[in-house]
Order: C-alpha cells, then sequence, then structure tokens
C-alpha cells in the first residue's frame, strides 16, 4: 500500500539460521550421548569380566585340587573313564588324556574294575593305536583287574579300535557300532579354476611334494600309493580288532567293510559281548559304587577356556550392538 513489498524469504531467514544451528547443537549431544553409552557399557563388560574371574579364582583355591587322584578309601569300587567326542591329540578323548586316566583309575587301592564308557564317532587311528595298545600293557599287569567297554550312543571306527582292546564290550541295543575301516576326503578344483580362469603357480622340490594338492588332476601313480597307505591302515585295525575280540568275531568280510551297525546287530556279528550299562554292568560286578577317574581341565583352564570365548562373543556383541546404534 505504501510501497513497501515484504520478502518472505528475508523474514525468515534468521529463524532457519536458528534451526539450523539447534540441529548441530543437537548433533553434538548425541554423539557424546552415544559415545557415553559406548563407554558405559564397556566399562560394565570388563568389570563383569573380572568379578567372574576373581569368582573362579576362589572356587579353585577353595575346592583346590580335589579330583580322582586325592579320592579315599571307597571298600571297592568301579572306575569309570569317559571317552567323548573326536579321538584327537589334545582333546580330551586324546591318548594322553585316556592314558592319564586309565593310570590313575588302576593306581588306586580300591578300583575292582575298570569301564571305558564310550561316545564316539572315533578320529585318529595314531590316537586309537596308542590307547589300544596302553590298554592291552596295562591288562598284562593288573591282571586281577579288568577292563571293560560301555558304548553309549556311538563307538564306532577308532572308538571301537579302543573297544577291542578290552575284555569285554557291552551297548545299548540302538547304540551305533563298528565301522571298521578308513577313510580320507578332500575337493578337487581344477575344472572350477579352469572356467573361472584363474592359472595356478605351484614351485616344488620332489616329483611329489604336492601331492593332494586340491588344484591339480589327480595323478594315477600318487592314487595309488594313497589307497595303498589307506590299506595299510585298515589292516592294522582288522589286526588289531582280532587280536582283540578273536573267535567272538563271526567269519564274515562284511565286519570290516566300514560298515556300521546297532548294538543288537552288533552282538549278533560278535562285535559286542551283551547289552548293559555302566550301572548295570558295575552292579553285576558286585560294586555298585562307580568313580569317575575321567582326567578333565583343572577349574582355571577351564575357566580361561570359557573365559576367552565370553570374551570373543562380547566384542562381537558390542561391535554389532554400535554398529545398530550408529545406523
Amino acid at each position: 500500500m505504501f510501497g513497501y513489498k515484504s520478502n518472505s524469504s528475508d523474514a525468515l531467514g534468521p529463524v532457519e539460521g536458528t534451526n539450523k544451528e539447534w540441529r548441530l547443537i543437537e548433533r553434538v549431544v548425541m554423539a557424546n550421548t552415544l559415545e557415553l553409552r559406548r563407554g558405559r557399557r564397556w566399562g560394565i563388560f570388563f568389570k563383569l569380566l573380572t568379578f567372574i574371574y576373581l569368582i573362579a579364582v576362589a572356587v579353585f583355591f577353595i575346592t583346590g585340587n580335589s579330583g580322582s587322584t586325592t579320592l579315599g578309601k571307597t571298600g571297592g569300587h568301579i572306575a569309570v573313564i569317559d571317552i567323548d567326542g573326536v579321538i584327537a591329540s589334545g582333546e580330551l578323548a586324546g591318548a594322553d588324556a585316556v592314558i592319564g586316566s586309565l593310570t590313575e583309575a588302576l593306581r588306586h587301592p580300591d578300583t575292582k574294575a575298570v569301564i571305558l564308557r564310550i561316545n564316539s564317532p572315533g578320529g585318529s587311528p595314531v590316537q586309537s593305536a596308542y590307547i589300544f595298545n596302553e590298554i592291552l600293557r596295562q591288562r598284562a599287569l593288573n591282571e586281577q583287574i579288568p577292563i571293560y567297554s560301555v558304548i553309549v550312543d556311538s563307538g564306532a571306527s577308532g572308538a571301537y579300535y579302543i573297544a577291542a582292546a578290552t575284555q569285554e564290550i557291552y551297548a545299548s541295543g540302538a547304540s551305533i557300532v563298528g565301522s571298521i575301516g578308513v577313510t580320507a576326503a578332500g575337493f578337487g578344483y581344477q575344472e572350477l579354476m579352469d572356467k573361472v580362469g584363474i592359472e595356478r603357480r605351484q614351485f616344488t622340490s620332489g616329483d611329489h611334494k604336492a601331492f593332494l594338492d586340491p588344484f591339480t588332476a589327480v595323478n594315477p601313480d600318487e592314487q595309488v600309493l594313497f589307497e595303498a597307505l589307506l590299506s595299510d591302515v585298515h589292516q592294522q585295525f582288522i589286526r588289531d580288532v582280532k587280536l582283540g575280540r578273536g573267535e567272538r568275531l563271526i567269519d564274515s568280510p562284511r565286519l570290516f567293510s566300514g560298515l556300521f551297525w546297532t548294538g543288537s546287530q552288533a552282538l549278533e556279528l560278535g562285535l559286542i559281548d551283551g547289552l548293559k550299562s555302566t550301572s548295570e554292568l558295575a552292579r553285576e560286578l558286585g560294586y555298585p559304587q562307580t568313580v569317575d577317574f575321567t582326567l578333565r581341565p583343572s577349574p582355571l583352564e577351564a575357566f580361561a577356556r570359557n573365559l576367552g570365548v565370553s570374551l570373543a562373543q562380547g566384542l562381537v556383541k558390542f561391535g554389532v550392538s554400535q554398529g545398530v546404534t550408529l545406523n
């Protein structure tokens, strides 16, 4: 009306500037808040780990070294040793652990018999052979203490190898028994590499140093050599099973074909001597009290192992949670 033309953008300018400043301040505050939350979470996490560690150390020193080695007089008991899991060096079902457990069990003056409680799919033929030979040696040194095997869910391959060294083998009717064979498997990627266009470059000294390389074609001569190697290990397996079981085995080549059977079928084949559990066998032997002589990690060792797993899980958890928060 008076010649003045209002400019809406100029009128809103200060407001927009103020909003931008507030948004910037809000972002800074939120970023600081997120950093404080992260720091608080990490603080709680490490305080919790420290608390658990102190409790574990206290329990370890309170309990001391209690175990089979400090067992007092029992008046007569059956020693039980668990062979659980894959038979491999450094594992609880490896030769060192099993032989150590067996030695401790036979050393106790009130041990009347030993039961190997087996639940294993097998594993290393070397470790199995070590245990097999040690059982035979201990049987000769401790003729008055019989050693039995009880197969729980599975006693296959190397696990049956071990059981064959004991006086008698028992299982459940539904247990998996046998699998007297040797296997080795791998993959071949040569055709895949050819399709993708990848060139394999390998330098060796020795005609067979790259033996079983999955990126090259199978050499017929090496295949024959490897099959002969597996056959030799298989023959050792068969020899020791026959040594342990003797005439109780039926005369059938199917026993050593790598097949496995239920406990009921294994009884008919002579692979086992009866269908019994550990407690049933202990009662029949006249000593229902069983004592676990399985060598296990100390509380501190077990805690350290679990702590490592927990720490890794915690790191993953916090990493994932932070990623979600930042998004």
